[in-house]
Order: C-alpha cells, then sequence, then structure tokens
C-alpha cells in the first residue's frame, strides 16, 4: 500500500503554496485597493498584544538596529515589519497544512476529493476575515468586494493544498515504483511542477503588483509630490544672519524631505485619492445618541482658509538620545481655530477624537485648541501636498507634543464629552507625551582643525538640541568629564525647532570623550539620568569619542 504524506510534508505544501498567495495579495492591493492579507494579521496581532509587550519590542527592535549600525531606525524597522508580516501568513500555511495532511492521513479517501481542501480553505478564510472585522478596514475597495477577494484567495490556497495531498496519497510514486505503472505520477517530478508553478505565480504576481505600485507613484505623486525635494536657501531662512556658524558635520537646519523620519502602525501607508476626499465632522452628542454629522470640508474647502506656515521640528517618542527619528521641515496649513471657529460644535463636547486612515486615533482637548492658534491641520510639507509617506492628505500638528500624539491621514473628527486615550497610550505609553529636552552630539570636526586668533588650534565640536516649543536658553559641553563650558548657540528657525550648537576646543591629541547638556527656555535642565524610551521618551547625556592625532594640525 502507498505511504500517505504526513505532517512534515503538509508543513513544506502548506507554506510553499501559501507563497504565491502573499504575491497575489499584493498585487490585489495595488490593482484594487484590497486589504493586503499579511497586514492583517499584523495588524491583529499587534493590537491584541498583551501589556506592554509592542512597545518593548519597539524599544529592542530600536536598540538594536542602533547597535548594530545597520541603517537609519525607521527605514530599518518597516523592514523588519514587512518580513514579520509575510512570516505571519507563511506561519499560518505551514501550520494549517501540517494540521491538514496529518488529519487527512488517518482517514479514507473521501467521496469527493475536493471537499476537504475547500474545507480548509474556509477555515483559514473565517479566521483572516474574523481578525479583520475586529481592525478599522486597511482597504481602499468596497469592503465586500474585498471579503469575497479574500476567500476566493485563501479557498484556492485549501484547494491546491488540498489536490496536492491528494496527488501525494492516491496518485504518485517514487520513481522506481512508477516505472512499473503507467497510472502513477513520479513523486519527485510532481514536487517540482509544484514548486514551478508556485515560483510562477508568486513572481507574476509580485512583479506587477511591484509594477502597479511604481505605476501608482507615477500618478499619486505628482499630488502629493510634484517635484524633487526642493533645496532650502540657508540664506533664506529666519535666522540666517545668526554669527553661529554649525560646525561642519552638523545635521542641516532644515531635514530634507525625503530624509524626514517616518515611524506610525502601518506597513504600507494608506492611499487616500483627493477626488471625492471629504473630512467629516461628527459627534454622538445628541438627545438620542445617534451619529450626527455636522460639516463635511474637502480639501479645497480646507485650502481655501488663510494658511499659516511653520518651521517644526518633531521627533518619536521611541526616539533614543542622539537618535535619529527627528526632523525638521517647513509645514504649512490651516490653524484649527481658524477652522474650528465655522463649526457648529456641540455645547457639552470638551474634546475631539481624531481618527486616521491607518486605524490610528488620537484625541485633542478643545481647550488646547482655544489657547493655541499654532495647533494646525496640514495639508503640506515644504510647499507642495503631503507624501503619501507622510499623511496625504491632512496630518495634524500640536506644539510641544512627540509624534505618537499627532495623526496622518486623517479620515474623521468627532466631537466628544470626555477624554479618550490614544491608540498609543492605551498600549502603556505616556498621556501628555511632551517633549523633553535633550542635546545631541552630531560631529567632532577633526578635518576641519582650525588656528584661532589666539594661534590654538581647535575643532569644531556640535550638534543639536530642543525643547519641544520651550526653546533652548544654554547648552554646555564637557570633554572627558571635566567641567562643563558654555557653547554657542544658534538661533532657531522658529519657535518650534531645534536650534544648532557649536563649541570651538582648543586641540589636544589622544582619544577625547565629548558630552553635552542644554537648558530649555524656562532655565529647565534636560535630565541626565539614563533612561529608555519607553513609557514618556528618553532621557540621559548624549556623547561621542574620537581619536584625535597631531597630523589632523
Amino acid at each position: 500500500m502507498q505511504r500517505k504524506p504526513g505532517l512534515w510534508m503538509g508543513a513544506f505544501i502548506g507554506g510553499l503554496l501559501m507563497i504565491p498567495v502573499i504575491a497575489l495579495s499584493f498585487l490585489g492591493q495595488q490593482l484594487a485597493g484590497f486589504p493586503f492579507i499579511p497586514s492583517i494579521l499584523f495588524a491583529f496581532g499587534r493590537d491584541n498584544a498583551p501589556g506592554e509587550l509592542v512597545p518593548r519590542i519597539i524599544q529592542v527592535m530600536s536598540n538594536t538596529i542602533i547597535s548594530l549600525n545597520i541603517g537609519r531606525v525607521d527605514v530599518v524597522a518597516k523592514q523588519v515589519e514587512f518580513v514579520i508580516e509575510w512570516t505571519t501568513l507563511l506561519i499560518l500555511g505551514i501550520i494549517a497544512g501540517a494540521i491538514f495532511f496529518a488529519v487527512m492521513r488517518r482517514m479514507q479517501k473521501p467521496a469527493n476529493e475536493s471537499f476537504p481542501g475547500i474545507g480548509l480553505g474556509l477555515i483559514v478564510a473565517v479566521i483572516v476575515l474574523g481578525m479583520m472585522a475586529t481592525l478599522p478596514y486597511l482597504g481602499s475597495a468596497d469592503p465586500a468586494v474585498s471579503i469575497v477577494w479574500i476567500a476566493i484567495l485563501l479557498i484556492g490556497w485549501g484547494m491546491a493544498v488540498g489536490s496536492v495531498y491528494n496527488t501525494l496519497a492516491y496518485r504518485t510514486a517514487a520513481p522506481q515504483e512508477a516505472q512499473a505503472s503507467a497510472q502513477v505520477i513520479d513523486r519527485r517530478q510532481f514536487l517540482v511542477r509544484v514548486g514551478a508553478a508556485s515560483a510562477t505565480l508568486t513572481v507574476v504576481g509580485a512583479g506587477l503588483g511591484a509594477l502597479l505600485n511604481q505605476r501608482d507613484e507615477d500618478i499619486i505623486q505628482p499630488l502629493a509630490q510634484p517635484d524633487a525635494t526642493p533645496s532650502v536657501e540657508m540664506a533664506s531662512l529666519p535666522n540666517a544672519d545668526d554669527p553661529v556658524i554649525p560646525a561642519p558635520g552638523t545635521r542641516l537646519e532644515v531635514t530634507p524631505l525625503e530624509d524626514h523620519y517616518r515611524i506610525d502602525i502601518t506597513t504600507v501607508p494608506p492611499r487616500i485619492e483627493p477626488e471625492g476626499y471629504v473630512l467629516p465632522f461628527t459627534t454622538a452628542l445628541t438627545e438620542d445618541g445617534s451619529v450626527r454629522t455636522i460639516a463635511e470640508l474637502t480639501l479645497d474647502d480646507i485650502r481655501s482658509y488663510p494658511s499659516r506656515q511653520d518651521y517644526i521640528t518633531m521627533s518619536c517618542i521611541s526616539n533614543p538620545v542622539g537618535g535619529s527619528l527627528i526632523s525638521t521641515i517647513k509645514w504649512t496649513g490651516v490653524s484649527m481655530q481658524t477652522l474650528l471657529a465655522d463649526i457648529d460644535i456641540p455645547e457639552n463636547a470638551t474634546h475631539i477624537k481624531i481618527t486616521a486612515a491607518d486605524g490610528f486615533d488620537e484625541t485633542v482637548a478643545l481647550s488646547v485648541i482655544e489657547e493655541d492658534e499654532r495647533v494646525m491641520l496640514a495639508y503640506e510639507w515644504e510647499d507642495q501636498p503631503l507624501t503619501v509617506e507622510h499623511g496625504f492628505p491632512l496630518r495634524i500638528h500640536i506644539p510641544n507634543r512627540y509624534g505618537m500624539k499627532q495623526p496622518k491621514w486623517i479620515t474623521g473628527m468627532e466631537f466628544i464629552s470626555g477624554d479618550q486615550d490614544g491608540y498609543w497610550v492605551r498600549r502603556g505609553w505616556d498621556k501628555e507625551a511632551l517633549a523633553l529636552a535633550t542635546a545631541v552630539v552630531d560631529t567632532v570636526a577633526t578635518d576641519a582643525m582650525y588656528e584661532n586668533e589666539n594661534g590654538e588650534m581647535v575643532i569644531p565640536v556640535g550638534g543639536i538640541a530642543w525643547a519641544g516649543d520651550r526653546g533652548i536658553s544654554r547648552v554646555q559641553v564637557s570633554v572627558d568629564d571635566g567641567e562643563w563650558v558654555d557653547a554657542q548657540v544658534r538661533s532657531p528657525i522658529s519657535d518650534r525647532t531645534w536650534q544648532i550648537w557649536r563649541y570651538d576646543w582648543v586641540f589636544s591629541e589622544g582619544t577625547h570623550t565629548f558630552r553635552v547638556r542644554c537648558v530649555d527656555g524656562n532655565g529647565s535642565a534636560q535630565i541626565e539620568r539614563a533612561q529608555g524610551t519607553f513609557p514618556s521618551g528618553a532621557t540621559g547625556i548624549d556623547s561621542a569619542r574620537a581619536v584625535i592625532e597631531s597630523t589632523n594640525a
């Protein structure tokens, strides 16, 4: 009697055949806006992880990327998330395939060989669709059509797994056995064919998806990024006449658009078409508790209001001291004060709950908006529409807060009575997320050593200091744990940007450690105690080591 395939073969086949499903799901996302199945599993696991697990994982991942120096934290982190997404669905296929083969091995040949595979696909589809039902919708296509698409993919996968099992169990044999009968197929050749078919579907699906993705970039970018990032003329900045010149190697005062950090909860940024986009202002603060739409504004409506432009530094709360998750760029938008002046706000409303296309949400107190005209609903960065990656069509800016409090890809605003915890607050991050003062060493410019007016050889040392909207009143540098000495501080571009500091250090040969600290505009010194990013942001003293040789002179 022919030996039926078992658990390990099932795991192999289930995983192998799930790879083209991933590729075809990607194609469906790019072609029609269907949800990407791996993203559903990833988002469900992320949103239902116990306690502080996700924030802790984020902290470990960030620290690992930095310690291994394998690239920009935000870029590498997104790549890791992609791998996790695809791997999660792959593992689901491996487990389901293994269980299916193990169960079928103990059963008699069914009267209808296709039914078990259909049943397998239905079970997996129900699991995935059940997860999707608990999440904000992750696609742009009609949800009902998306359900059908996902069901077709997964039931098709189940039927393929069932078909392979039936062939291996009833119609294949080892090569020597196959020679004795024309009724059976060489098992190795069959598995090779299955692998080749899987590879072909994967290449076609992934390849077409990539082409469509590039096509979408070509279509959307003229709306969200019409030209290459314009170079910022430093001479045109408000602080252009400041006498403090940044030390060579200090980061640019204004971050190029393509270099602005990106941290969010989605691996694939939502694509919202400008045509037909409407921002609804709703409330359930009605007599019967029903949801009422108070106003609906198109992008043209929002752009018709008087605009404001502000240079703004924004940092991620998960940015370690000296990390790269902080950037400065020019924002354009409308003050929320101005916008809300034309909206009939319910009398008992105290907050606005902001929802986003990626499932993110956060709450802003109306009192914050009433007291600060700088709270902005932004639609442009660097005089061009927001890019898809950075929140097109709308994102909000709230001064003196970390990025975790500031949704992008905004799709709705709801007036509510009482405060509600936002997405990351519910997961243990700080409720207020106030920006902490920090100073960073960007450069010890050994190649820029020069002789000062006293005939001494000096090396420029420099970096940035930032304290939200409180400004910086003082920066001090300590070399080799020596006394703290005041550095020069360049005036800021605006009341919400980092400030460049510079210290010209008298040359001394050897290996030296440079430490920096700052005092904010209110006179409060930065926290020198080393603390991780979770839950309120990192604290501690940044430092840099440099080997100074006389040959540099």
